[in-house]
């Protein structure tokens, strides 16, 4: 109805100019009467419905129009919603409802003074757009954190094992009269601790990937040193439950970071046992074209169709798993899939319930020269080539520099260790010439990186070199990666240290 039409019982021109004010709103608004017929309605409420406004609709006929029109989503049926607005004309009410067009409308109705009522529209798509953008974020977050406390605590325990094992086997080590049992005990312990460090290492990793601050450190190694470490820490699983365990051997060089693959094997396999009564687990690869498919393969309880698409969702455990009271977190699978995205290596689960499973990771195959394959292979006979060969220590920790003097004159090393870049400095004035620099990265009010270049510019050669650190800083990293120097993560085993020494002194000379 136009403002000329209601000009009635009053100052016609001042009507006119207060309903022209209405239809400058860009909210639609609608009055009526007390008899619940049309008085009013503006150029934004007439524009929001695909129908005529005529002079003096009743509310009733607009209300079933707004139902004929399906231009708004009703909840419920559309005569209930429909008469449920007729009786309760008049009454406060606010709705919002999404339009055909994708829009959210807010209704608002509220009485007048004089017994009728008013109907304001807005478009609030916007706001609500925002406001379920606000929630899922909001809902990301909680989950997020909820996932890292669950994580957390499978670490706690993933921790607590080998730690139990540890000091038992310091227990019966101190006990231990016999030289070989005593050995066997030495070596768990060694191993043990390694698996401990490395899933540390893992921890750490995983919490700054969360935080978008590092990157996988890929490298080209042997799967079958991976593999070997699998056995020891795997293995003794298998034999408690019964389960025959068997890691099928492979010469086969891969790309990957080293510690986040294995963490994805060994969540598979410890699933698989897990899951396993009778039978047993079998770990073993295959070559696919330039990749290696790594199969996990268990004769266990399988895992049904309908499961097979979330099993690697967060915390999410099969109908069956959810019954047993010691099924686990269900952290295991998802931090596979975390992990192989995070890689770039695609996972695949062929199963059958009641019959078994095989999880698949594939990797990229790598160059067998290009690899630390041989830090199985390097022992102490080989490192008898270091016998004679005149290295630079430089670390000013003294234990660690007395320890690693000690290590490196064990290998017949010609070393000089020295606690400071002024020190180094004054072996290179006394006529000593390294053919290798090993250096801590921090060493007091200077780096490794300066006092390796600092090396280099006295003797005039570019002396092969490794920064040995403690901080895996990106920073760090990154300044070290430019100096095209190779870098070693303390605690540094012997047998790494052995690989790098052996790669630097006679490959690197080749290549």
């Amino acid at each position: 109805m136009a403002a000329r039409d209601v000009a009635e019982n009053g100052d016609a021109e001042l009507i006119r100019t207060i309903f022209s004010g209405f239809d400058s709103l860009s909210d639609g608004v609608a009055i009526w009467r007390p008899d619940a017929t049309l008085l009013f309605a503006n150029r934004a409420f007439r524009r929001s419905f695909d129908f005529d406004l005529p002079a003096d609709t009743p509310y009733a006929d607009f209300v079933e129009r707004v139902v004929a029109s399906h231009e708004w989503r009703l909840p419920g049926s559309p005569e209930g919603w429909a008469a449920a607005k007729i009786d309760r004309f008049g009454e406060v009410c606010d709705e919002t409802y999404a339009t055909a067009d994708g829009r959210v409308v807010r209704s608002v109705m509220a009485p007048t003074d004089d017994g009728g009522a008013s109907l304001t529209l807005s478009d609030v798509t916007a706001g609500e757009r925002r406001e379920a953008e606000l929630r899922a974020a909001r809902d990301k977050a909680e989950a997020t954190d909820e996932a890292k406390s669950r994580f957390l605590r499978a670490a706690n325990h993933d921790l607590r094992q080998p730690l139990a094992a540890l000091k038992i086997m310091l227990f019966n080590c101190r006990a231990e009269t016999d030289a070989e049992t005593r050995d066997e005990l030495l070596h768990g312990m060694d191993v043990t601790t390694s698996v401990m460090e490395d899933l540390l290492g893992a921890l750490l990793q995983i919490g700054q990937l969360d935080a978008g601050r590092i990157k996988p450190r890929v490298s080209t190694f042997q799967l079958s040193h991976l593999f070997e470490r699998m056995d020891i820490q795997l293995r003794h699983q298998a034999k408690e439950k019964g389960l025959r365990f068997r890691i099928v051997g492979t010469r086969a060089t891969i790309t990957s970071d080293r510690l986040l693959l294995e963490r994805i094997l060994n969540n598979l396999v410890a699933n698989a046992i897990r899951y396993t009564d009778l039978g047993g687990v079998v770990i073993g690869c295959r070559r696919r074209g330039d990749m290696l498919r790594i199969d996990v393969v268990d004769t266990g309880r399988g895992v049904a169709p309908d499961d097979q698409a979330r099993i690697f969702d967060e915390f999410y455990r099969a109908a069956d798993d959810r019954r047993l009271e010691k099924s686990g977190l269900g952290l295991g699978l998802s931090i596979v899939s975390r992990l192989a995205s995070l890689l770039h290596h695609r996972v695949e689960l062929s199963s059958k319930p009641k019959v078994g499973s095989r999880f698949s990771v594939y990797v990229p195959l790598g160059n067998v020269w290009h690899s630390q394959v041989v830090e199985t292979e390097v022992n102490e006979a080989v490192a008898g080539e270091f016998v004679g060969a005149p290295i630079l220590f430089v670390e000013d920790d003294d234990v660690l520099r007395s320890s690693m003097g000690q290590l490196l004159d064990r290998w017949g090393v010609d070393q000089r260790s020295a606690a400071s870049a002024d020190e180094a400095m004054r072996f290179l004035e006394a006529g000593f010439r390294p053919r290798l620099i090993l250096a801590d990265y921090s060493i007091r009010t200077t780096t490794g990186i300066d006092v390796i270049e600092s090396v280099r510019r006295v003797i005039g050669a570019e002396i092969p070199a490794c920064i040995i650190t403690a901080d895996a800083e990106p920073k760090v990293l990154e300044r070290v990666r430019s100096a095209g120097v190779p870098l070693l993560v303390k605690p540094v085993s012997p047998p790494r240290l052995r690989v790098m020494m052996h790669h630097l002194l006679f490959e690197q000379s080749r290549g």
